[in-house]
């Protein structure tokens, strides 16, 4: 394991959470591997610390379906203690069962809002539903690309919110019938402004990715990674986009069709094929969805001078024998903490020592010897 200021989860509890009462698992920043039959708890706990993270976590739930079910409380509780060099940082999240807002606190104290976790700890995930990214709809792969923005950019989770507001007042403007231009112009210019930065972003981002993608991890095939929409037309023409964007909207009041960064798409290509990631096979999908990952990771692990927490959940599904051994080896090589789930131990023995074990059954989880 490459020594660096990784930052690795290294207590994590649960409180009603899912299927558990409660839960405190205490581990080293080696990978984690979590492995035992389908429906276990295994996935439930990758759960939990996505929500260390902005966001609605891996599954993008409701928070009250999050709750332990047959609970008479709405109320549950993640909590981590967050190794980053020589600190160590203690995280909690929940809700407390009055609102659909998440409380965050960050060193035992009440952040604003979730964006304090993303200036702390960086999570990328990978879950089965992903498979489908590359043929499903634009609106998944938006949020996959802005969870790598995020990774590199801890500013991304403030603008994308401050724009999501203004364009949901904007929208109840419009279905309200109130067409005071002052208010309209207040938001259409937030609207802009964050537009193109989330729009900027999101070019810089992808620059660099396509750069790491390019030289190719091993058995893991480069991508060519680029965005369509008109608001990154503007941008990539005119090297602005925001004085277009505001005009767009000033003149789009009466129309449902907003233009703006909502509405890109991401696109990806096999290099070495030259075709769209949806035409590949399932497994040429998931091995690009990784080297994507793994070309992040680099790129974060310089740039922010530590690597995200990867989630990696049922990550051996479709993968060879030769593609296994090779993210094992590059996970070693890159140092930082992954947390794997699968239900066969022996796809994860080629990982040995350089990895901690774990067996799942009915939401208790045990230590494997190795």
């Amino acid at each position: 394991m490459t020594e660096h200021s990784l930052s690795a989860v290294v207590r994590l509890s649960v409180s009603e959470f899912r299927c558990y009462p409660s839960l405190r698992l205490e581990v080293d920043p080696r990978p984690v591997v979590l492995t035992g039959p389908n429906g276990a708890g295994k996935t439930n706990i990758l759960e939990a610390l996505s929500f260390l993270a902005p966001g609605r976590g891996l599954r993008r739930c409701r928070l009250g379906d999050v709750a332990r079910i047959g609970s008479d409380q709405p109320a549950w509780a993640v909590a981590a203690s967050l190794k980053r060099g020589a600190e160590t940082i203690e995280l909690g999240t929940g809700r407390d069962g009055s609102s659909e807002r998440r409380l965050v606190r960050v060193e035992g104290r009440p952040a604003k809002s979730q964006a304090a976790l993303g200036e702390v700890l960086s999570v990328l995930w990978l879950v089965p539903a992903m498979d489908r990214l590359f043929t499903d709809s634009a609106g998944g792969r938006r949020r996959f690309l802005d969870r790598l923005v995020l990774g590199m950019d801890p500013g991304h989770a403030r603008r994308s919110s401050t724009y999501e507001h203004a364009l949901r007042e904007r929208g109840r403007l419009l279905r309200e019938g109130r067409r005071d231009p002052r208010w309209f112009a207040a938001l259409e210019q937030t609207l802009a402004e964050q537009g193109e930065a989330i729009a900027r972003a999101r070019a810089g981002v992808l620059a660099r990715l396509n750069e790491a993608c390019g030289q190719g991890i091993g058995p893991f095939p480069a991508a060519l990674l680029g965005l369509a929409g008109s608001v990154d037309e503007a941008l990539a023409e005119r090297g602005e986009a925001k004085d277009w964007l505001r005009e767009r909207l000033a003149a789009g009041r009466g129309s449902d069709e907003v233009p703006g960064p909502h509405r890109s798409d991401f696109l990806v290509r096999h290099r070495g094929k030259d075709l769209p990631a949806g035409q590949c096979s399932t497994g040429e999908q998931k091995a690009l969805l990784l080297s994507i990952l793994l070309a992040q990771a680099r790129i974060q692990t310089a740039l922010r001078g530590q690597p995200p927490v990867l989630l990696l959940d049922e990550v051996a599904a479709h993968l060879d024998e030769q593609r296994r051994a090779a993210l094992w080896d590059e996970l070693d090589a890159l140092g930082l903490q992954s947390w794997m789930t699968g239900t066969d131990l022996s796809l994860f023995a080629d990982l040995g020592g350089r990895g901690q074990f774990f067996g799942v059954t009915n939401a208790q989880v045990t230590p494997l010897l190795q």
